[in-house]
């Protein structure tokens, strides 16, 4: 079953939803979608009745912002326990701790970040909200005269994004600060089976404009990407599972890996794949399967023929994230079309409020691997040049 919540649901995930007549959890939003559609809704009283059940029963969400449906509603399964597992970013790092012995971290209430004594910790450093989403919030720390121009952006920053998500998607009452991660970073869309088994149904790269770079602008995919990483992401999913004991469970994941071959994990993000149903739309242009219905039916991908016939190139998902220096309300207009002239080949796009979110909104591109170029211009681009203020 699904639980349908805002900000946004791609109208791909809705014809899949309908087609497969896959159960939505019938909340007052689900109901207002399904004005005019064909979905096939399910009574909250039933979803709970079903959890009061054996098994684990399969619950996927479009969005982190139905984290409050399941803490009220689902209060007396594991659910909830799981959730806050993953979503406590210090939480993850303490189940994982002997994985990766000697790691620093350290937890930070933001009442206590001005007068922080940061003089024995190890630099880079990052430092980010323990409950976060996208890179809301996220600083990277080279060195200590930086800090107090860190601590006077990340207090200007929360005053903008405090109230933009509910408290269980983004609390910036509490930060994790950690030691950099070496290596490159890489987002996947999984779920772990009725027998806990992982299977990877997305594989993305995230490229960065510089080592100080934390932003989500890039992210691309590819028949080589899946090739080089598959065994080595499934295998540290495993050592996940051991530690979690996860069933019927989906999950957006972010690890970096480094050189040697060796993976550290970044995050997990329960019950869900990409926020804003971007990463699951870009699978189905990548590589033309369906990971909603994989997911649902229980699919393991068959990668040999999947990636047939893509050779030589890169799928992307672009966030279009405000980088402008211009907040979105103080913003008349951005220019589509200018930026559509400057790829060559399209696939979607999606426009967002920037109005109200902080980001023009989402742009699938395909693209040869000789033109890789567009899409590090757009990495390195602030927007400005979309952009007319008011």
């Amino acid at each position: 079953m699904i639980l349908l919540e805002k900000p946004y649901i791609s109208e791909f995930l809705l014809q899949t939803l309908e087609k497969g007549r896959i159960p939505v959890v019938q909340t007052p939003l689900a109901e207002e979608i399904a004005t005019g559609r064909n979905l096939n809704l399910l009574h909250e009283s039933e979803v709970i009745s079903k959890y009061n059940g054996s098994g684990d029963p399969l619950l996927y969400t479009n969005s982190e912002n139905s984290i409050s449906w399941i803490e009220n509603n689902l209060q007396h399964t594991q659910l909830p326990g799981k959730i806050k597992m993953f979503k406590n970013k210090a939480d993850f790092r303490d189940l994982l701790s002997d994985l990766y012995p000697g790691y620093f971290y350290k937890r930070i209430e933001l009442k206590n970040i001005s007068t922080l004594d940061i003089s024995g910790f190890r630099f880079p450093f990052i430092i980010k909200p323990a409950v976060g989403f996208f890179s809301l919030g996220v600083y990277k720390v080279e060195k200590s005269d930086e800090w107090p121009e860190t601590v006077r952006a990340i207090l200007g920053e929360i005053d903008q994004i405090k109230d933009l998500y509910p408290p269980e998607v983004l609390h910036t009452g509490e930060f994790i600060i950690e030691e950099c991660i070496e290596g490159d970073e890489f987002a996947v869309d999984c779920y772990f089976n009725h027998d806990g088994k992982p299977v990877i149904l997305n594989m993305m790269k995230h490229i960065f404009a510089s080592g100080k770079d934390v932003n989500d602008r890039v992210y691309i995919t590819s028949n080589e990407i899946v090739e080089q990483y598959l065994t080595p992401l499934t295998d540290f999913l495993s050592e996940i599972d051991k530690r979690a004991v996860l069933r019927n469970f989906p999950a957006h994941v972010e690890v970096r890996i480094a050189g040697n071959g060796a993976v550290a994990p970044i995050e997990v993000n329960p019950l869900r794949f990409g926020g804003w149903c971007s990463t699951p739309d870009l699978a189905w242009y990548a590589f033309g399967i369906n990971i909603y219905e994989y997911l649902f039916r229980q699919i393991i991908p068959d990668w040999k023929t999947l990636l047939k016939g893509r050779e030589g190139l890169v799928y992307s998902n672009i966030v279009l994230n405000n980088s402008t220096g211009i907040e979105g309300k103080q913003i008349q207009s951005f220019d589509y079309e200018k930026l559509l002239a400057g790829f060559e080949k399209p696939l979607e796009l999606r426009k967002a409020d920037f109005g109200k979110f902080p980001l023009f909104g989402f742009l699938f591109c395909e693209t040869r691997q000789q033109n890789m170029k567009e899409l590090y211009d757009i990495l390195h681009s602030d927007l400005s040049a979309y952009i007319t203020a008011k």
